[in-house]
């Protein structure tokens, strides 16, 4: 097919669109608001800021959607309660 890997030049931002991209965001909404005494603290300020943008942060490119909307949590069973039926389709045996 004669498809070869691209070398991109380290510190090309025309080459590399999107890492480039998300740097700008990431230093436009949180590193230039932010002045950091500690390590730990950036730790915590950019992870906490990271699962925002992941799961609650609308992205114009997929639609105004998060790009990994949080998990949905099943309500836990009570105690003493049943334990929730499995399908018709689980419980068919598989044939090889």
């Amino acid at each position: 097919m004669g498809a070869k890997t691209a070398f991109i030049e380290p510190g090309s931002p025309w080459e590399n669109g999107y890492c480039e991209s998300f740097n700008s965001k990431l230093r436009d909404a949180l590193l230039n608001g932010e002045i950091f005494y500690w390590l730990a603290e950036a730790r915590v300020v950019i992870e906490a800021w990271r699962v925002h943008y992941n799961t609650v942060r609308p992205h114009s490119s997929l639609g105004y959607r998060p790009p990994a909307p949080a998990a949905v949590h099943w309500p836990s069973r009570g105690r003493g309660s049943a334990p929730p039926q499995a399908s018709a389709l689980a419980r068919k045996p598989v044939m090889h």
